[in-house]
């Protein structure tokens, strides 16, 4: 179904914890209009959750108005079921199809890192470029794609997952120093993953793995602002582990862009760093910044649901 940019569409962003909702008269452009607790346990409690968020904002609009979601798990487009391990609620559901039913409106939803990747191809720091990898850096390691304007939804929802695969080095010379790094178990189920030393809780295992010692992520990332030895030293091998595998989605995908989301997209100056290594490894040579900080970082799910809910897939 294509819905007229100037049509309204209800954008939820569903977590573990809350449901964000909002009202979108205008792509892009989203009025935030309730938070409320999440039911991770509960497909009826969910849903009645959605019925009373409709009824009371709906009453002034069409009764078909679209509802747009922007999910934690994986969306597959085949089956339509959502994968989330932190919301058991969703397992086995066709998720948009039995809302669509339910609701008796037009409901659409998509993963929220693809929907960040969506907000960023048509609002944000990627606008006006064909392909357009979203790389989040939060928790753990995530993504997505947009071709052409378009969000690309491989098997199973798994597409743009590059924090994923047995891709982590075992060995990095820094300094001239020889360092050995582990291969953890990822919750995957799968051992080495990026995403067991990508993301933030990657960045404090790694501090613990190169020194024993535990520092949060805002620590490590403080103290190598701040000229600390171990840091350093921690921080380039997040650099060197990052961005090698990110390196090659660009040698196989020739992004115009990566726009980076999640929580450690809060740090410029590491991301500024992430992309001078990036754009060494890559065979293209790109003149100017190629990853870059997401214009929607902190709202990345709803103004991408702006976007899914006006499109035609």
């Amino acid at each position: 179904m294509m819905v007229n940019d100037s049509t309204a569409v209800f954008c939820a962003d569903i977590g573990g914890s809350f449901i964000k909702f909002g009202l979108s008269r205008q792509v892009g452009v989203v009025e935030e209009l309730a938070k409320v607790d999440m039911s991770v346990k509960s497909w009826s409690d969910f849903v009645a959750k959605l019925q009373d968020l409709l009824a009371h904002f709906g009453a002034s609009l069409p009764a078909t108005t679209p509802l747009a979601i922007s999910t934690a798990g994986l969306v597959s487009p085949q089956s339509g079921e959502v994968m989330a391990s932190n919301i058991p609620a969703f397992a086995g559901h066709d998720f948009a199809r039995e809302l669509t039913a339910i609701l008796q409106r037009p409901v659409s939803v998509a993963n929220d890192a693809d929907c960040f990747t969506l907000a960023e191809a048509h609002l944000g720091h990627a606008k006006g470029g064909n392909i357009v990898i979203g790389a989040i850096l939060g928790t753990g390691v995530g993504g997505g794609l947009v071709i052409n304007n378009r969000l690309i939804r491989g098997q199973g929802g798994v597409t743009g997952e590059w924090g994923h695969a047995a891709i982590t080095r075992t060995e990095l010379t820094i300094d001239k120093r020889l360092y050995k790094i582990p291969r953890l178990p990822c919750g995957c189920g799968q051992t080495g993953c990026l995403d067991t030393l990508g993301g933030a809780r990657g960045l404090e295992r790694l501090h613990q793995e190169l020194h024993q010692q535990h520092r949060t992520s805002h620590q490590i990332v403080e103290d190598w602002e701040n000229g600390s030895a171990q840091a350093n030293i921690t921080v380039k091998a997040w650099l060197m582990l990052v961005g090698e595998p990110l390196a090659l989605m660009v040698n196989i995908l020739g992004p115009d862009k990566i726009v980076v989301g999640g929580g450690l997209a809060s740090i410029p100056g590491l991301i500024s760093e992430l992309d001078k290594r990036v754009r060494l490894a890559t065979l293209h040579r790109y003149s100017s910044p190629l990853v870059v900080v997401g214009k929607f970082v902190n709202q990345g799910g709803l103004i991408g649901a702006s976007v899914l809910g006006r499109s035609s897939e």
